[in-house]
């Protein structure tokens, strides 16, 4: 997903975001071990995804902090 997407959403909304993110990390995880994996990629792009709404949420922690 990109950026520009992500910054238009909350911080509910990313925190869910995030969550969904794992959960499909992880059956792609289970699907590459049991070689049921179609695209490999896909693992690559989900981890972007979950580094980029941690670094969305550090930022509006950061912004809360000051």
């Amino acid at each position: 997903m990109k950026i520009s997407k992500l910054r238009d959403l909350s911080v509910i909304e990313l925190k869910e975001k995030l969550k969904d993110s794992k959960s499909e990390l992880f059956n792609l995880r289970f699907q590459q071990a049991t070689n049921q994996l179609d695209n490999p990629m896909r693992i690559v792009e989900v981890k972007k995804t979950i580094a980029r709404i941690n670094t969305l949420l550090k930022e509006e922690e950061l912004k809360a902090a000051k």
